[in-house]
């Protein structure tokens, strides 16, 4: 069902949730199937899988949740969706700790803003760079950095990965 979800092929994933196939089974790279699907930004799977009864708010391994699979990338659309459906903005788990550090670090400034105002925590500290204004500062997107500090982020905050996001940004030459 994750392979199948991650192809985007809606076809083979609504085969086998009629064969029986357990949606919220957990393993593999992406997690499970939500997470697969939110991750290549497939909101028809997205949608079949949460009428199915996926829980929105399984952490998986690498990516975390579905919402911070969804927000690597500008896949607005489909992180409202999955708000809507009652993710958790603030659930914390894989690589990039929460969706807020890892729609900073993915660089969408539509997707931050989605987040902030879906009551994302703006000093949450976990995952990789520790928050999301040291993974933003790290990657360079400035507009995404100057919106956190607008939102109140400390930008003394210390983090796991680099000491503070001026050392973050300065590592890659920003």
């Amino acid at each position: 069902l994750q392979a199948a979800s991650w192809s985007g092929n809606k076809d083979v994933v609504a085969l086998l949730l009629e064969k029986g196939a357990d949606v919220n089974s957990q393993g593999g790279y992406y997690g499970n199937a939500l997470q697969a699907a939110s991750w290549i930004g497939a909101s028809e799977i997205v949608g079949l899988l949460i009428s199915r009864g996926a829980d929105i708010n399984a952490i998986g391994r690498h990516h975390g949740t579905a919402l911070q699979a969804a927000c690597w990338d500008d896949r607005t659309q489909l992180v409202k969706l999955l708000l809507s459906c009652g993710a958790n903005v603030c659930l914390q788990g894989g690589l990039y700790g929460d969706a807020l550090q890892a729609a900073a670090w993915g660089g969408s400034p539509r997707v931050v803003d989605t987040l902030l105002a879906g009551g994302a925590n703006v000093d949450a500290q976990c995952g990789y760079f520790g928050n999301a204004l040291q993974a933003a500062a790290w990657r360079g997107h400035g507009q995404i950095v100057y919106t956190l500090a607008r939102n109140g982020a400390k930008v003394d905050a210390q983090g796991t990965h680099f000491r503070n996001a001026i050392d973050a940004a300065s590592s890659e030459g920003h």
